[in-house]
């Protein structure tokens, strides 16, 4: 019993020697809370100390070295010697170790879909980002107040999952303020980072931690999203083959339509539909334009060929109708 008294008497070394990367915060472990006379505090690179004295941070470290508790000539330690009186007087002292090396290349991704409306299309967007970053813990006194509430131990995991708990708000938001339509986004991903990036260090300062690097690699959008975008990559091919053929989209859509129902209905009804897409035919290759004052003008044979062309590629008029026709305004050249 009396070699275990004096045993715990004896000077020990203070230092975080098997230091995990994965690890902000480490408090070192000590019977009771006391560090006795003597002792050494190894503080090693890319490490600093915090020294927790009656239930108050009363000072922080970060410059690397060997600190004697009895004789150095640092204002903390040299009042906390003469606070104690041999073996009676241990005073309680907590020593926590703090990562102050940079933890780089930490990925992240969105928890929920971000959503905002896009600015050019107007119709509601819901996306998932990802990328990495970088940061540090630059003030270890605000940290371990604000955020760690001096725990036994912080890990790189748990700041990883503060920040990213905030990436989504805050995208949502640069979103909106920017106007990027959906189609922008690839081309836009250095200058959205550049603004998350700040915009999410100012929230990181109070809490103690500095956000030294910010990227978004990539977004991948909903399966919604995916189906209007298809949609309106179809309306805007269809446009281009239309206008390539002498139409516009609505007269197109409305011919093929025309012809679609025409083909599926039987009887009288099938009959009338048909006759409905002949009529719209007729309309489209129409020899004289209805202008009042000016004389009838005749259609342009090579206009009316890549009209033919357009209505045989997308369906509204079989292979033989195309002959028929062709053969007409082939001998009008």
């Amino acid at each position: 019993m009396a070699f275990s008294f004096f045993r715990n008497q004896l000077s020990i070394i203070i230092e975080w020697a098997n230091q995990q990367p994965g690890v902000l915060l480490y408090r070192f472990p000590t019977a009771n809370d006391e560090i006795k006379d003597a002792s050494k505090l190894i503080v090693s690179p890319g490490q600093g100390a915090l020294l927790v004295y009656e239930g108050r941070v009363v000072e922080v470290l970060t410059t690397e070295g060997i600190y004697n508790l009895e004789t150095d000539n640092h204002p903390f330690i040299t009042t906390l010697t003469k606070l104690r009186t041999g073996f009676e007087s241990e005073h309680r002292l907590r020593v926590y170790f703090f990562r102050s090396a940079e933890n780089v290349n930490q990925p992240w991704g969105t928890a929920s879909a971000v959503k905002y409306v896009d600015p050019v299309y107007q119709f509601p967007v819901e996306l998932g980002a990802n990328g990495n970053f970088s940061f540090r813990l630059a003030d270890a006194q605000q940290f371990a107040t604000n955020v760690a509430g001096l725990k036994d131990a912080y890990t790189t995991q748990e700041a990883k999952l503060l920040l990213q708990s905030r990436v989504g708000q805050v995208l949502a938001t640069q979103l909106a303020g920017a106007q990027f339509s959906y189609q922008q986004l690839d081309a836009q991903l250095g200058t959205l980072s550049a603004a998350l990036r700040e915009e999410l260090g100012a929230e990181l300062v109070p809490l103690g931690l500095e956000l030294t690097d910010f990227r978004i690699a990539g977004t991948v959008f909903d399966k919604g999203t995916q189906q209007r975008i298809a949609q309106i990559s179809n309306v805007t091919a269809g446009a281009q083959a239309a206008a390539a053929g002498g139409l516009n989209y609505a007269e197109l859509e409305k011919l093929k339509a025309l012809r679609d129902a025409a083909r599926t209905e039987g009887g009288l009804a099938g009959a009338g539909l048909q006759l409905g897409a002949g009529a719209e035919l007729g309309r489209v290759f129409a020899t004289q334009v209805d202008q009042p004052t000016a004389a009838p003008a005749e259609p342009d044979p090579v206009q009316q060929l890549q009209k033919l062309k357009l209505l045989l590629s997308e369906g509204i008029i079989t292979q033989e109708e195309f002959e028929a026709k062709k053969k007409i305004w082939l001998d009008k050249l």
